[in-house]
């Protein structure tokens, strides 16, 4: 008679091999509890499969609308033959975001600009065509913009020696910028920032340009 060790290895060997038991077995997980994980067959540790929620609510497909607008205002202005969003626009929104406490590109600091003003109710734009020319003592600041609707009409230069404490301003309406706007009594030598923040109408309060720069020069 085979010793009591070798009738359970023998049985042991049965719960491993037997094509019965194997089936039962089968039957038994698909049936009794969730399906093992493929790579960690056997540790007991054992995958759960969860159906997303519905990515398609008001509120989702709200904000995709938001951004499919930013990113085709974007293209729109690039693709303009005359007074494009060019590079120096480029950098004027990567410096913009490199403010940030966490720094943007300058594409995400221009979408989340949009997205985040369309949030808020107000109507957004894209700043672009930036230009700062330098002179004895004044800069001349050029720029425009392709808003989501009707236009801007009047903002403020804001400007400063430091990106981040544009601390001065003077009024710009957008007509004047479409010609040159000056900022005059600046220091020779000088780099200054300089940034358009619209005030009217009321809808566009808010609106942000990139950050330009110039040193003035006799």
């Amino acid at each position: 008679m085979p010793a009591e060790g070798e009738e359970q290895g023998s049985e042991g060997e049965c719960r491993r091999h037997c094509p019965e038991r194997q089936r039962k077995r089968a039957s038994e997980v698909d049936t009794e509890r969730p399906l093992e994980d493929n790579h960690n067959q056997g540790d007991g540790n054992n995958r759960e499969y969860v159906i997303p929620a519905n990515p398609k609510t008001d509120p989702q497909t709200t904000q995709r609308g938001y951004l499919t607008d930013a990113v085709a205002t974007i293209h729109q202005y690039q693709a303009l033959l005359a007074g494009p969003f060019g590079s120096r626009d480029v950098s004027a929104y990567a410096l913009l975001g490199s403010t940030r406490p966490t720094p943007r590109t300058w594409f995400n600091e221009a979408i989340k600009s949009w997205i985040d003003l369309k949030v808020l109710g107000k109507l957004p734009a894209i700043f672009g065509s930036g230009e700062v020319t330098e002179h004895d003592k004044y800069l001349t600041v050029w720029l425009a913009h392709i808003p989501e609707s009707s236009a801007i009409t009047d903002g403020k230069l804001w400007y400063g020696t430091s990106r981040t404490a544009l601390i001065h301003s003077i009024d710009a309406a957008v007509a004047d910028l479409g010609t040159g706007k000056q900022i005059t009594g600046l220091k020779n030598g000088v780099k200054y920032f300089v940034q358009f923040r619209s005030t009217l109408p009321d809808t566009f309060d808010g609106n942000r340009s990139g950050i330009y720069y110039g040193t003035p020069h006799a």
